[in-house]
């Protein structure tokens, strides 16, 4: 009789281990969705720099209060960014 109750002990321990495992994934994996919901990296004012992260937007940049950012400007072939970019290459080719 013993027996039975810690058979069924152990039963429902390992029932609400596996439920609440199910339950972290489900609420991770919502987390994550939300996380790459974030557009900053997209955004031409986003700098990549941890010490000034957005010109615009400094105090919200990179989290969920940025995802309806009203000045978000997607980045393009004529951006900032992409203009640095090519300055960086350019650097080291000299133009004789």
């Amino acid at each position: 009789m013993l027996a039975i109750f810690f058979i069924c002990l152990w039963v429902s321990i390992l029932i609400g281990f596996a439920c609440s495992v199910v339950l972290a994934f489900k609420q991770g994996t919502a987390q994550v969705k939300r996380m790459h919901q974030i557009p900053c990296h997209r955004c031409d004012f986003f700098t990549n720099d941890h010490r000034l992260k957005c010109t615009v937007n400094p105090m919200i940049a990179c989290s969920e209060e940025a995802i309806t950012c009203r000045d978000f400007e997607p980045k393009t072939a004529n951006s900032n960014a992409a203009r640095k970019c090519q300055r960086k290459k350019c650097d080291g080719i000299s133009l004789n």
